[in-house]
């Protein structure tokens, strides 16, 4: 499964940033059907300022979500 998601916010707290990510809106031909198919969602995540994810995320970007069934 994919979902399309907006960054809102990143607060840094100490050794942790917090990112705050919410299903996107019909604003576009593209996210006028993520946004049919999963009209609300939001994922607020914690990471680690030494890890090398660090740096990915930015408010006001997009980004696709992809969901595997874990083995």
């Amino acid at each position: 499964m994919r979902a399309k998601f907006r960054c809102d916010s990143i607060t840094e707290y100490g050794s942790h940033k917090e990112a705050k990510l919410f299903a996107v809106a019909g604003n576009s031909p593209e996210n006028n059907q993520f946004a049919e198919a999963t009209p609300a969602g939001e994922l607020t995540i914690m990471i680690d300022k030494k890890a090398e994810a660090n740096d990915f995320l930015e408010v006001g970007k997009e980004y696709y979500l992809d969901f595997y069934e874990a083995e």
